[in-house]
């Protein structure tokens, strides 16, 4: 591959290479994509032809997409989402069979942006579009060591009618993400391509929580957050505050809700209790830090006993914007996230936050399935 092939051509390259293996994607589409990538490029439109894939297979309709394409982004395809089975499923089911992690195959990539996770983890696009109404995105970003935001709910238009899901945006890096959701948020940063927003003063102030109060998560799981939190701290990016993070277990309140019954007396006493609590958590700016999940990437069989959205589906309730970036690994190989969580509305900052948190932790590593170019 020579240094002048465009990166649609690259995506598609690796995607024909790559997804019999990994079975990210139900649909791949080289030459629409060709062709946009050519009036991208001869229009000089702000993305210039950055290849992105769609989740599912509605993807290409959702605001998200269409104002990716506007902005000169490429769609290469549409991945997995799980199909049908039991509810635990969290795997996709691509175009040749059951998505798999590009770090274990033996493992889920996590869902329902399954697909997506894995295509942005092995270059197969630069970027990809999610949807989260429990930890969608930010799940199989931690679990497949890439970065995932979840946008603040009600922001986006969205088909959800719950309220409980948003659009969010999956890339290897917060970096790499920003330009994206810089364009899927307010139409991007100033004529010239320099952010429209100063970088934030560092330290960042911020509340570490293990469990949110309520959740169990593996000590080993904890262990990786922690280290990255120690890491961020000796570093001067984040300043810990002394606030305390226990919320309600929204579990409940969360089923009430997607089952139609938001107005249930428990559930509104729960979610109120929980929204006073991140206000006063978050007031002045401050973050909230978490593991984005409690346990590793589960096998294909089951998710055991934790469900992975313990330390997600809170901020679906809430309405808060959620990040997962990579935090390191497990003694098995298995990525481990680091959830963000900033005040309803301020996507951007949390966006800048992460960019600032990233720069302090390790690089990302490519998947031993990523393959050479």
């Amino acid at each position: 591959m020579t240094p002048a092939t465009s990166a649609v051509a690259r995506a598609l390259e690796r995607i024909e290479r790559l997804d019999p293996a990994l079975h990210a994607f139900i649909e791949v589409w080289p030459k629409t994509a060709s062709a946009r990538e050519r009036e991208a490029v001869a229009r000089r439109l702000p993305l210039g032809g950055l290849p992105f894939a769609v989740k599912g297979p509605s993807g290409i309709r959702s605001y998200a997409a269409r104002r990716l394409i506007a902005a000169g982004g490429v769609p290469v395809g549409a991945t997995s989402v799980p199909g049908p089975g039991a509810v635990w499923q969290t795997w996709g089911q691509g175009a040749h069979g059951r998505t798999v992690n590009p770090w274990r195959a033996d493992r889920t990539p996590g869902g329902s942006s399954a697909g997506s996770a894995v295509a942005v983890a092995t270059g197969m696009a630069e970027a990809a579009t999610g949807s989260d109404g429990a930890g969608s995105v930010r799940i199989p970003a931690a679990w497949c060591g890439v970065f995932g935001l979840k946008t603040t709910n009600g922001l986006l238009p969205s088909p959800d009618r719950t309220g409980l899901a948003s659009a969010g945006v999956l890339a290897r890096s917060a970096a790499a993400a920003e330009p994206c959701l810089r364009r899927v948020l307010d139409g991007g940063g100033a004529p010239d391509g320099t952010p429209d927003r100063p970088p934030p003063g560092l330290p960042l102030p911020a509340v570490y929580s293990e469990d949110l109060g309520f959740a169990e998560v593996y000590p080993e799981v904890a262990a990786v957050v922690r280290a990255a939190v120690d890491r961020l701290v000796a570093a001067g990016t984040v300043r810990l505050l002394d606030r305390d993070a226990g919320l309600l277990d929204p579990a409940g309140a969360w089923t009430a809700v997607r089952g139609g019954s938001p107005d249930d007396p428990e559930t509104v006493r729960v979610r109120r209790t929980n929204d006073e609590r991140l206000d006063a958590l978050l007031v002045g700016g401050a973050l909230l830090l978490t593991p984005a999940t409690p346990n590793r990437p589960h096998g294909h069989e089951g998710p055991e006993t934790r469900y992975s959205t313990a330390l997600t589906w809170a901020f679906n309730l809430s309405g808060h914007p959620a990040a997962s970036l990579p935090a390191g690994f497990t003694g098995d190989g298995c990525p481990v996230g680091l959830q963000m969580v900033a005040p309803r509305g301020a996507d951007l900052e949390l966006l800048a936050a992460a960019r600032a948190v990233e720069d302090a932790l390790p690089p990302a590593r490519t998947p031993p399935r990523a393959g050479r170019d």
